[in-house]
């Protein structure tokens, strides 16, 4: 017996339910380059990376837990990485090592608290809603 496909929107809404879209509080942008990296290594790059969504995975902040992830290529400082960014405050960190991450994944994600001594920069997005 043929089961019909599901098709393109069917299989894109599964998949936003899985990423935890619509429970989402906070975002984290983490640069991790492996074709040109120029703020940290490609490896430290990568393993910064694997540690976040680990992390986030075990303190139950991915997915359901409210908390989205996106590794980006560059996020145009270029020194001191890897470099992240948390929204919707718009706290931008350095030096984001798995030591640091933790910190920021239990102090910030879970504890509300920005990890004064690795911000960078701080700028909200304005909320255009309404």
């Amino acid at each position: 017996m043929d089961e019909k496909l599901p098709d393109e929107a069917e299989r894109i809404a599964r998949k936003v339910a899985r990423a935890g879209i619509a429970v989402a509080r906070r975002h984290v942008f983490l640069c991790a380059d492996r074709e040109n990296p120029k703020c940290a290594d490609a490896d430290r790059a990568l393993q910064a990376w694997m540690h976040l969504k680990d992390g986030l995975r075990k303190r139950g902040l991915s997915e359901e837990g409210g908390v989205l992830r996106t590794r980006v290529g560059c996020l145009r400082i270029c020194e001191g990485g890897p470099i992240a960014v948390v929204y919707p405050e718009g706290i931008w960190y350095r030096a984001c090592d798995p030591d640091v991450l933790d910190r920021i994944m239990d102090e910030h994600l879970v504890g509300g608290r920005p990890v004064e001594e690795f911000v960078i920069a701080r700028r909200r997005l304005p909320d255009d809603e309404g």
